[in-house]
């Protein structure tokens, strides 16, 4: 953990092993704040879960650009890891490169046994990857664990029609791609139970976005011909609504910027190549039609 981002901690560790009257030593609650100068709004460095596609546990950091990074939890010897897939954290943010130590730390999607095994993998990682696949085989007889497809088939509510499921949303002057309909983005704040918060970024009482069809260039034909997106559009609101959707807080929450994030923000640089999948080409059902520049 970095002392920068935790710059008030209370050692959990007692001087001895019993106290003088004999009895266990009854250990103290660690005091976690947040650095005023730090990068990040989170809590702690790191925030755990399940990976969606294998069950195993992952680790959530912020990158250089602000978008979510997933890394397998443990530190792993640097020999064993190729230089292409090296990760380093430093000050709470993830970095995609060695730091020059014996250990570094690796994204989860080189490891994870539902994806494609990649290219020139070392022994260690393909032993890793075989324990992984083992836990989750574990998970999925305990019945701990439902792949995607099965949720699907299990009568998972589908999407509406025309409403993307990862909009993409224009945003201080860039293009993101949205993890979750822009109706259900919700606030990363920590509540002072020191659970998230409930709320929602949209707010009724807020001025909205709005949807527009714009022309977008994907390439120069005949490669990629131009196609028209879908873009639900923030750039016409007021610099600090705009920061508030970018923070991911709903308008309780803006109001307190020392408050701690419980999870990072989900936005992604939109990519038309990587993303085309979520390139939407008609508006949501009810919107009126808007055309503007890409």
């Amino acid at each position: 953990m970095s002392a920068g981002i935790f710059p008030v901690m209370c050692s959990t560790h007692a001087r001895s092993g019993r106290l003088r009257n004999s009895s266990s030593p009854r250990h103290r609650h660690r005091a976690l704040c947040v650095a005023t100068g730090s990068p990040s709004h989170l809590l702690r460095t790191a925030q755990g879960g399940p990976c969606a596609d294998c069950g195993n546990q992952v680790h959530w950091y912020l990158g250089v650009e602000h978008q979510p990074v997933c890394l397998h939890p443990h530190e792993l010897p640097t020999a064993a890891v190729p230089e292409v897939h090296r990760w380093h954290i430093g000050a709470g943010i993830a970095y995609p490169a060695g730091d020059g130590s014996p250990w570094c730390r690796i994204a989860h999607r080189t490891l994870c046994p539902a994806r494609d095994t990649p290219e020139s993998l070392t022994q260690h990682l393909v032993r890793l990857r075989q324990h992984l696949a083992l836990q989750t085989r574990r998970l999925l007889d305990d019945g701990a664990f439902t792949p995607p497809s099965r949720r699907t088939t299990a009568g998972s509510r589908p999407t509406p029609p025309c409403q993307p499921a990862r909009p993409v949303v224009d945003l201080l002057g860039i293009r993101y791609l949205a993890t979750q309909p822009i109706a259900e983005i919700r606030c990363v704040a920590r509540t002072h139970r020191g659970t998230r918060c409930l709320n929602r970024v949209l707010a009724l009482r807020k001025p909205r976005g709005t949807w527009r069809l714009t022309t977008l260039l994907l390439g120069r034909p005949p490669v990629l011909p131009a196609v028209e997106i879908a873009v639900y559009d923030l750039g016409h609101l007021a610099r600090a609504e705009q920061h508030r959707w970018r923070a991911q807080r709903c308008p309780t929450h803006a109001l307190v910027p020392e408050a701690a994030d419980m999870a990072p923000e989900d936005w992604e640089i939109f990519d038309p190549l990587l993303h085309h999948q979520h390139i939407a080409t008609r508006l949501p059902m009810g919107q009126a039609r808007h055309r503007g520049r890409a």
